[in-house]
């Protein structure tokens, strides 16, 4: 028990770890050989969306065996809620132009495809060489748009998960393992 009386939060009975951490370590390690292959001579640039994709992000770039150029983009289509609004806003632009280079956007992972399907969008018109998607984690039940990502980490259920980076409410992103909490209705009212 913790000072305050309640379980440590990495050991939260709330929370069923669905991918531990070793798995993810592992599975990051061969999408990152897997891109040094693919990428070998291009101009690869990372582009990842924030907030999720950071930690997913930190650790793919060390696993490339290539030189690379990075930004992040802002968006939000979550808010405090647990389900996807379908409504995606731009918080964070762009800092540098994406023209000739070869774009890989990291994504924590992929819902009902929107989000990415709009970042698509913007990104092929800002006169990229290519556009790949890698993501963490994909649901293909909730897909209500065809998205296609070259490189997949996981593919799981359909189940609102925390961890890794995802949060809910700003929540969890530093559980080294992906989890699906039991009790959602309670996860920041206990916190």
């Amino acid at each position: 028990m913790s000072m305050n009386g309640q379980a440590p939060f990495m050991n939260d009975p709330n929370l069923k770890v669905l991918i531990d951490s070793t798995s993810i370590q592992a599975r990051v390690k061969e999408m990152g050989e897997e891109i040094t292959r693919d990428y070998a001579g291009k101009n690869l640039h990372l582009l990842a969306v924030l907030k999720g994709a950071c930690v997913f992000l930190s650790d793919l770039m060390r696993a490339i065996d290539l030189p690379l150029t990075l930004d992040f983009i802002g968006i939000s289509s979550y808010g405090a809620s647990t389900k996807s609004s379908g409504e995606v806003r731009i918080t964070k632009d762009l800092d540098k132009s994406l023209a000739g280079k070869d774009v890989l956007v990291v994504e924590d992972i992929i819902d009902t495809g929107l989000t990415l399907n709009y970042l698509a969008n913007i990104f092929r018109s800002r006169e990229v060489n290519s556009l790949q998607i890698a993501a963490l984690l994909d649901k293909p039940d909730r897909h209500e748009i065809d998205t296609h990502a070259r490189y997949i980490g996981f593919t799981i259920p359909n189940h609102f998960v925390v961890g890794y980076g995802l949060d809910v409410s700003e929540m969890y992103r530093n559980l080294p393992f992906i989890a699906v909490p039991q009790d959602t209705e309670n996860l920041v009212k206990n916190k």
